[in-house]
C-alpha cells in the first residue's frame, strides 16, 4: 500500500487543551506514523497515509475532540515524501506570526473533582488540582505558545511524580502546564491585616471556614483576582461588607455549593441550569426566591446572581461551610479587580483576613455575567471562561487594527486578517488606576500576539479616556523611530461613532452582510451633532450609517450629575411639558428638590447652562423611575432599570401615546400619561410596552433585518418583550450588548 506524506494545519482552541496527546492517541489507534507540534497558528500534524486513511483520521479528529478544544479550520496539503517510523509529539515551533487562540480559564473537571475528594489520591484536598481538561489558562500566560516556561507556573519545579505525568502522552496531565501537587505546586497562606498566621495546610481551610462562619470578611485569591467573601446568610456580615465597600444597594453575586442549593434560592430554567453547570461557570442572573434567603443580597430588585464553584479551593470551602457565600470582586468601585497583595492593600479597611496563594496572576480576569432571555443567552460581562474572545469577521481586514472601545465596561480588541481578539472585561475608565490597567491590557494583547497595529480606532467622544489613550499612542508613534518600533507602525487614527459601533458588533458576531436597521438604546454616546445620543435608529452596513429616527432631545440638568440623579432628568422633562408651572406641581420628582433648587434648575434649563441635549433611552428609564417615586438618586449604573423590572406586571396590557414625525420620536406624551397613572405597576408595565411600540413603529418603515444593541437591552423585560413581538430580531449572544462590545464594532468599521 503506497503511503503519501500530508501536512495538516488546525486552528482554533487547540493549544493548552490536551490536543496534541489527543492526536497522539488517535494516531496510535489508527496505526499512523508522523509528528504533531504546537505552531504559531495552531497545531501542525505531519503523517504518512493514503487518502482513505487520511479521511478516516480527519473524521476522528473532528468527532472525538477533547472537552475544551474547538476547531475553526483544517487545512490539508500533500508535501514531499518523508518516511516516519513512529508517531511523536515534538517541541513547539515558536517562529512566525501568532494567530493561535489563547485558551480561557475554565472550571475544575469532574475527574479532578473526584480526585480532590478521594482520600486515597495523592492530591486529596489539594486546592490547585488540575489537568489538561480544566483549570487556569489565560490568567497565568505571559506569552505564546502556551508552554509552562511562558506561564507563572515556571517558578514551580515539578516533583518526580508530576513530571512523570507531564511527560507521558497517555496521561490526562500530559503537558498540563499548571500541574502541581502538595510537594511541588502552589500553596495557600492565611493572613490577618499585617502578617501570615502560620497555619499548616491541613488546618488552614478549617480556620478560614471558621472565620467566615463567625461573620468575618475574607479576601480570597482566585483565578483572575481576589474575591471579597462572607457568609451570605449572615445579614450582619453582608451589611458590614456593604458599609465597608461603600456599596449601599448594588447586588452581590453569590456562590453556592451545587445546583440543588441554587434551586433553593432562585427559579432556574433548563438553559440557565446549563449555563450554571458549564465549564465557563459564569454568574447567572436569575429570578430570586427571597422567601428562603437574605433580601439584602440584592435589595429592591427581583433578580439574583448565582454561580457554582469553579476552582478546587472554592469546592473545599463550600464543602466545609455548607452555606452560600457572597463572592464579589475585590476592587475599589469601578476600578479593576485586585490581582496581588499590593493592589489588595487599598482594600485593607474592607477585609478582615486574606486567604492567599503564591501562583502569580499574570492577566487579571473578573467573573463573567450572563442571563437568559426568551431562551437566548445574553452575556453582560465577558471575562473568565469566555475571554479572550476570538471572533471570525465577515470580511478580511486590509490592515492590522487596534480598537480601544469606549469608557464604561471597557474592552480592547485587535484585528488581523479575518479575525478579532476581544479582551476580557476591563472596567470603567474613571480613575488613574483603571486607565493604567487599560493600557496594560493593550500591552498584554500586543505582547502575546506579537502584534503591531497599523490602524488605531477609538470612540468619537473627545473626553473618553480611551480616546485620549488612542491619541497618546498615535502621538508616540509619530515622535520617533524607537517609540514607533515599540508601539508598532501606526499609520491611521480613526474615530467610530458609538452607536454605530454597537450595531456593527452584533453584525460582526452574526456574520451579517448588507444593510440592517439597528436600534441602539443606551445611556450616553457622543453623536455626530455633538449631542448625547442614546435612543437611536440607524440604517447600517460596514461602510457607514444613516440616522433615520431618534428619541427627541431633552436637557440633562447638571450635565454628568444627571447620570446618577434620575430626578434631574425627570425635572427637565417636566419643564419641557409645563415650564414654570412645575414650581407649583406636587409629585415625587418635584418633592425631591427644595424650592430654591427648583428655581435654580429652571433658570439652568431655560438658558441651557450645563444642560447638554440628550436622546438617551437609558436616561428616559431614569426619568420614569423618578416620576413614579421609585428612584431619585442611583448608587450604581442601571439601578433604575432594575427597579422598574421588579415592578413589571405581565398581566397588564396597553401602552402610552407618543409622537413620530420625520425622524423625531416625541416622548413627552408618554410622560404626561405616566403622571396621570395611579398604579405604579400599571405605569411601569405600560412604559415597557410603549418602548416596544416605538421600535415597531420605526421598523415598519424599513424592510431590513432588525438588530438590537446597547446597554438598555440588558433589561430583561424590555428585551423579552421586543423578542416576543419581533421573534426574528437579532441580538448578540456571545458579545455584551453594553459598551463591552464597542471595541469589536470599531474593528469591523470600514
Amino acid at each position: 500500500m503506497e503511503l503519501f506524506t500530508y501536512k495538516i494545519e488546525i486552528d482554533g482552541t487547540v493549544q493548552g487543551v490536551g490536543f496534541r496527546p489527543f492526536i497522539y492517541r488517535l494516531a496510535l489507534d489508527h496505526n499512523l506514523h508522523g509528528t504533531v507540534l504546537n505552531g504559531p497558528g495552531g497545531v501542525e500534524i505531519t503523517l504518512n497515509a493514503n487518502e482513505e486513511l487520511l479521511q478516516t483520521f480527519l473524521r476522528a479528529v473532528q468527532n472525538e475532540l477533547p472537552p475544551l478544544a474547538c476547531i475553526d479550520h483544517i487545512k490539508t496539503i500533500q508535501i514531499p515524501s518523508k518516511i516516519f517510523t513512529d508517531f511523536q509529539i515534538i517541541s513547539t515551533e515558536e517562529s512566525g506570526e501568532r494567530t493561535v487562540r489563547i485558551p480561557p480559564d475554565v472550571s475544575i473537571c469532574k475527574a479532578c473533582e473526584a480526585e480532590l475528594f478521594d482520600p486515597s489520591d495523592r492530591r486529596y484536598g489539594y486546592p490547585f488540582i488540575t489537568c489538561t481538561h480544566c483549570g487556569v489558562r489565560y490568567s497565568i500566560i505571559y506569552d505564546l505558545p502556551y508552554d509552562r516556561k511562558n506561564t507563572s507556573m515556571k517558578f514551580f519545579k515539578m516533583c518526580e511524580a508530576c513530571e512523570k505525568e507531564y511527560t507521558d502522552p497517555l496521561d490526562r496531565r500530559y503537558h498540563a502546564q499548571p500541574i502541581g501537587c502538595w510537594e511541588c505546586g502552589p500553596s495557600l497562606s492565611l493572613w490577618d491585616k499585617n502578617e501570615e498566621l502560620g497555619v499548616r495546610n491541613e488546618e488552614l481551610l478549617e480556620l478560614a471556614s471558621q472565620l467566615l462562619l463567625e461573620g468575618k470578611i475574607l479576601a480570597v485569591k482566585g483565578v483572575g483576582g481576589y474575591h471579597l467573601m462572607c457568609d451570605a446568610t449572615n445579614e450582619a456580615a453582608v451589611a458590614k461588607l456593604r458599609e465597608r465597600k461603600r456599596r449601599p444597594a448594588k447586588p452581590f453575586a453569590v456562590m453556592v455549593r451545587d445546583i440543588s442549593r441554587a434551586k433553593e434560592l432562585a427559579h432556574i430554567n433548563t438553559q440557565e441550569e446549563k449555563l450554571l453547570r458549564s465549564k465557563e461557570r459564569p454568574i447567572v442572573l436569575l429570578n430570586a426566591q427571597y422567601s428562603v434567603f437574605n433580601p439584602e443580597i440584592a435589595p429592591h430588585i427581583s433578580r439574583i446572581g448565582l454561580f457554582l464553584p469553579y476552582t478546587p479551593l472554592h469546592l473545599l470551602l463550600l464543602q466545609k461551610l455548607n452555606r452560600p457565600l457572597v463572592a464579589t470582586s475585590a476592587n475599589i468601585t469601578d476600578e479593576p479587580i485586585c490581582t496581588n497583595k499590593e493592589s489588595l492593600y487599598k482594600l485593607k479597611g474592607v477585609y478582615d483576613y486574606v486567604l492567599d496563594h503564591d501562583r502569580d496572576i499574570v492577566n487579571g480576569c473578573d467573573d463573567s455575567v450572563v442571563m437568559v432571555v426568551n431562551e437566548q443567552q445574553v452575556i453582560l460581562r465577558r471575562a473568565r471562561g469566555y475571554a479572550p474572545a476570538s471572533i471570525k469577521l465577515p470580511y478580511t481586514l486590509e490592515k492590522k487594527v487596534l480598537a480601544l472601545g469606549a469608557n464604561q465596561k471597557s474592552t480592547v480588541a485587535i484585528g488581523f486578517d479575518n479575525e478579532a481578539i476581544l479582551s476580557p472585561h476591563i472596567g470603567d475608565l474613571d480613575s488613574i488606576g483603571s486607565v493604567e490597567y487599560f493600557k496594560e491590557n493593550i500591552q498584554n494583547l500586543e505582547r502575546i500576539y506579537n502584534f503591531k497595529a497599523e490602524v488605531l480606532k477609538h470612540d468619537k467622544h473627545p473626553n473618553y479616556e480611551s480616546t485620549k489613550v488612542a491619541k497618546e499612542l498615535a502621538l508616540r508613534q509619530a515622535q520617533g523611530p524607537s517609540i514607533r518600533q515599540a508601539q508598532g507602525p501606526v499609520t491611521e487614527l480613526v474615530e467610530v461613532q458609538h452607536h454605530y459601533a454597537h450595531i456593527l458588533a452584533v453584525m460582526a458576531e452574526k456574520q451579517l452582510s448588507g444593510k440592517v436597521l439597528g436600534v441602539a438604546f443606551d445611556g450616553t454616546g457622543y453623536g455626530d451633532d455633538a449631542n448625547l445620543w442614546g435612543g437611536e435608529f440607524l440604517i447600517c452596513d460596514y461602510r457607514g450609517y444613516e440616522r433615520v429616527a431618534h428619541l427627541n432631545y431633552f436637557k440633562l440638568i447638571g450635565g454628568a450629575k444627571a447620570i446618577k440623579e434620575p430626578k434631574r432628568v425627570a425635572l427637565s422633562l417636566l419643564f419641557d411639558l409645563y415650564g414654570e408651572e412645575v414650581l407649583n406641581l406636587k409629585n415625587p420628582t418635584t418633592e425631591s428638590f427644595s424650592t430654591v433648587e427648583l428655581k435654580s434648575y429652571l433658570t439652568a434649563w431655560k438658558k441651557g447652562l450645563n444642560a447638554p441635549l440628550s436622546s438617551s433611552a437609558g436616561r428616559l428609564f431614569d426619568a420614569v423611575a423618578s416620576l413614579l417615586g421609585i428612584c431619585q438618586t442611583m448608587s450604581f449604573e442601571g439601578e433604575s432599570g432594575m427597579m422598574l423590572e421588579a415592578l413589571y406586571d405581565a398581566g397588564i396590557d396597553g401602552h402610552y401615546a407618543f409622537g413620530y414625525e420625520d425622524v423625531k420620536i416625541d416622548i413627552l406624551p408618554i410622560i404626561k400619561e405616566i403622571l396621570l397613572e395611579e398604579d405604579t405597576s400599571v405605569a411601569v408595565s405600560k412604559f415597557f410596552h410603549t418602548l416596544v411600540e416605538i421600535i415597531l413603529a420605526v421598523q415598519k418603515q424599513y424592510d431590513l433585518p432588525l438588530v438590537l444593541s446597547g446597554g438598555v437591552f440588558q433589561n430583561r423585560i424590555l428585551l423579552g418583550l421586543v423578542l416576543d413581538k419581533i421573534p426574528d430580531a437579532i441580538i448578540s449572544n456571545a458579545i455584551p450588548p453594553n459598551d463591552g462590545g464597542i471595541a469589536l464594532g470599531q474593528v469591523i468599521a470600514k
